[in-house]
This record gives structure tokens, C-alpha cells and sequence, in this order.
């Protein structure tokens, strides 16, 4: 397998499961150290030593990416660990606040709680600012080039019950291409992935308690089936490594075609 990361650190947030931990644990593969982020330590350590086990190098760090001191203190202890940071990957994130811990429907707009909405946004959006901030800062500061990459959603470019989630991934896909333009000049890249319905965590419930909601879904999906976290690696691989030397400001759609319908 050609190392594609070799040499190059990468911080994950959200490492601790889903998205995250595969990313973790291929970039790895790839010759990357890792730092994988999340609020869940002992997930996040789980996800380490996996990494660990394959003959890779790994870092366990807590933080809420809604803090922006603690980007800051997760990119230092990386920094302290590694000695730099290459690539960030901004993965953490959450779902569509529903109406009962157990239930798959969402609140409509016009009564979602107006803490639950923020809630959303402090995750989805501001957690990602404050990451990326505090890479890019970092970078900046030491003259280092990289790459940063966003988890947004085909609900970057779609409406959602409830506006929340769509409102906070459209949210990360302007922010991706308004820094893209700002950082160009210091060779940092910022780029986006729109994944469209993959099996993680998050979404567990949902799919235990909504099956009907799954199969239509499905149903618009032109590859008939949903993705997996590994399905979302390779983009990912792609905009960390040097073979996307040339692509900033974009936002790679990975939906089994759910937007060409």
C-alpha cells in the first residue's frame, strides 16, 4: 500500500467512533500520526489504541470542540506529541434534535426548543470554526502548509425537518470556502465532504426506530443502499494526501447519487 500520508500528523475530531475512527485508523495505514480527538475520551482512546494495535502511532485527546480554549489546547498537546499538525479532519458532530430520546421525529422549525437549535449549531458550525482556527492558526504561525477538511452533509444543499442540521452544514460549507480563499496564500487547503446517508453511531436510533424513513431514502439513492464510514475515507485520503494538491474551496459529494435525482 503507497503511504500516501507519510511524514504527516493528522488531528481527527470526532475520532472516537463512526467517520472519525475510520478515518483515524486508514490515515494511519497511510503513514499519518494520528490525534484523535473527542469528547468521549474512552472512546477516543479505544479508537488510539486501534490504531495502535496496526503498528501506527496514535494520541488520545478529550475535547469539546464547542470550546475554543480547548482546539487550542487539543492542537498543542498534538503539536507536543508529533511535533506538528499536517491535517485536520473536523468529524465531530451531531443529528437533528428530536422530540423524544427515543422517537425518530424531529420537532418541525416553528417549535423546535431554541436551546436544542443552538445546540446544533454550537456543534456543527462553531465546533468547526474554532478546529479549524486553531490548525490553521497554528500553521499559520509556523509557516506550514495543509490541509483541512469538513464534514458537511448533502444537507448542505437541502432542507431538513426542523432547519437545525441543514442550517449548520450549510453553515460548514460557506465557512470551508471562505476560508479557502483566506489561506490560500499560506498553502493551507480547506476543503468539504458532503456524505449522504452512512450508518454511524449518530444515526443508530433512527434507523432502529424509522425503518419506513431508511427505505425511502434508500429508495432515492441511485446506489440502492446506504454508505458506510469507509465509504467516506476515501474522499477524505484523497483531500489530506498531495494527490489534491490543487483542489481548495470544494465540497466532495459522497451519496451514492442522492443529489443527481
Amino acid at each position: 500500500m503507497a503511504a500516501r500520508l507519510a511524514g504527516k500528523v493528522a488531528v481527527i475530531t470526532g475520532g472516537g467512533s463512526g467517520i472519525g475512527r475510520a478515518c483515524a485508523l486508514r490515515f494511519s495505514a497511510e503513514g499519518a500520526k494520528v490525534c484523535v480527538a473527542d469528547l468521549d475520551l474512552p472512546k477516543a482512546a479505544e479508537t488510539a489504541r486501534l490504531v495502535d494495535a496496526a503498528g501506527g502511532g496514535a494520541i488520545a485527546v478529550q475535547v469539546d470542540t464547542t470550546d475554543e480554549a480547548a482546539n487550542d489546547r487539543m492542537v498543542a498537546r498534538c503539536v507536543e506529541a508529533f511535533g506538528s499538525v499536517n491535517v485536520l479532519v473536523a468529524a465531530a458532530g451531531v443529528g437533528s434534535p428530536r422530540m423524544a430520546e427515543d422517537s425518530p421525529k424531529p420537532y418541525a422549525t416553528l417549535g423546535v426548543p431554541t436551546a436544542l437549535f443552538r445546540a446544533v449549531l454550537d456543534v456543527n458550525l462553531y465546533g468547526v470554526l474554532f478546529s479549524n482556527r486553531a490548525v490553521a492558526r497554528w500553521m499559520v504561525a509556523n509557516g506550514q502548509g495543509g490541509s483541512i477538511i469538513n464534514l458537511g452533509s448533502i444537507m448542505s444543499r437541502m432542507p431538513s425537518p426542523g432547519a437545525a442540521y441543514s442550517v449548520s452544514k450549510a453553515g460548514v460549507w460557506m465557512l470551508t470556502k471562505c476560508l479557502a480563499q483566506e489561506l490560500a496564500r499560506h498553502a493551507i487547503r480547506v476543503n468539504a465532504i458532503g456524505p449522504g446517508f452512512i450508518e454511524t453511531p449518530l444515526n443508530a436510533q433512527v434507523r432502529a426506530n424509522n425503518p419506513e424513513l431508511i427505505r425511502a431514502f434508500l429508495d432515492h439513492t441511485p446506489l440502492g443502499r446506504a454508505g458506510k464510514p469507509d465509504d467516506i475515507v476515501g474522499p477524505a485520503l484523497f483531500l489530506a494526501s498531495d494527490l489534491s494538491a490543487y483542489v481548495t474551496g470544494t465540497i466532495v459529494m459522497a451519496d451514492g447519487g442522492y443529489l443527481t435525482i
